[in-house]
């Protein structure tokens, strides 16, 4: 038996989880993995430092899998801003069939995707968001909850609300994103009207993720309160591990007055981040994770993961919920 929704029967996968494009983390090893597991993995374009490497890690991903596969572009707010345009024009030469697209003013590459026939899935963390992508044009939203990895948004809604205010506001099919990394998370996320989960954090800490053991062991050991938000007074909000770096920036963020992005940036760097997971010191900078840490008590395969979560999904709505409904002659 498998679980078959419209995001299943749309991009062509057996199964409704998608692995979130991650910096650093998205490359052919875990996408592949996820999609040999049946469910979407994602390459990260920007993990790339190039579109001419990205153009080479899309052909390596395809020799590795045979299973759909997708491509995040992420749209970000920076002075220097990577060459956008040649990412997207490689993601449509090499014949990607799905882009996640996140971030500022997608509207250009939402538009550029579409009439190449690409399947779009934005990630949205407000409603009004959402319905300015569905308008548009994209094919399906990513509603991403206040408990996720990276950036929140500023309203700091739960996922618990923001996927039935999806399910009424939206004419276009969703899936949940945000706290999700187990079977009974995905059958919540189903009730809740979303035709499947993404889940970034909990691909982090899987064999085939491409980041230090000793960063995944630390991931085991955390607990639901070992992430912490960081620029909040600049408006910017961040979901991070919680370690002595991101207790720096918050503390700095508090001082009277407040800061600047310049008074944190040099501990904040990316290069710092991508040191982390490269060389197991989760002290050294500033890494992404979301509350789902608190549920993650292993480091599976992604086969075993994505088995074991739709499996838990089944038993979850085949029996505690069904088992529930009863006819009243039996009360």
């Amino acid at each position: 038996m498998v679980i078959q929704t419209k995001l299943t029967k749309l991009v062509g996968i057996k199964h409704p989880i998608v692995q979130g494009g991650m910096q650093w983390v998205g490359t052919a090893e875990l996408a592949s993995a996820v999609s040999n597991a049946g469910g979407l993995g994602i390459l990260t374009a920007l993990t790339q430092p190039t579109p001419e490497h990205l153009r080479n890690e899309i052909r390596r991903c395809r020799a590795m899998t045979k299973k759909p596969f997708g491509v995040n572009l992420t749209i970000l707010p920076t002075i220097t801003p990577p060459p956008y345009g040649e990412y997207s024009d490689v993601i449509i030469q090499e014949g990607i069939k799905v882009v996640e697209t996140a971030g500022n003013n997608p509207g250009e590459y939402i538009k550029k995707f579409r009439a190449a026939g690409i399947f779009v899935i934005h990630k949205c963390t407000t409603i009004r968001h959402a319905l300015s992508a569905q308008r548009l044009g994209v094919d399906m939203l990513s509603i991403d909850g206040f408990e996720c990895a990276g950036h929140p948004g500023e309203d700091d809604v739960t996922g618990l609300i923001l996927l039935p205010l999806a399910a009424k506001a939206l004419n276009i099919p969703f899936i949940a994103s945000g706290g999700f990394g187990d079977g009974t998370g995905l059958a919540a996320a189903l009730a809740l009207g979303a035709e499947g989960i993404n889940m970034g954090t909990r691909f982090l800490c899987t064999q085939e993720s491409p980041i230090h053991n000793n960063i995944k062991e630390h991931m085991v050991n955390a607990t639901e309160r070992d992430t912490t938000l960081i620029f909040r007074t600049l408006h910017n909000s961040a979901r991070v591990f919680r370690n002595k770096i991101a207790q720096e920036v918050v503390s700095i963020e508090r001082k009277p007055g407040g800061a600047q992005f310049s008074d944190v940036a040099p501990l904040v760097s990316g290069q710092r981040g991508k040191l982390v997971y490269e060389n197991g010191d989760p002290d050294h900078g500033i890494w992404s994770a979301g509350q789902i840490v608190g549920l993650i008590k292993d480091i599976p395969t992604c086969e075993v993961l994505v088995k074991r979560i739709v499996q838990e999904a089944e038993n979850t709505i085949r029996g505690r919920l069904e088992g529930m409904i009863v006819t009243e002659a039996k009360l």
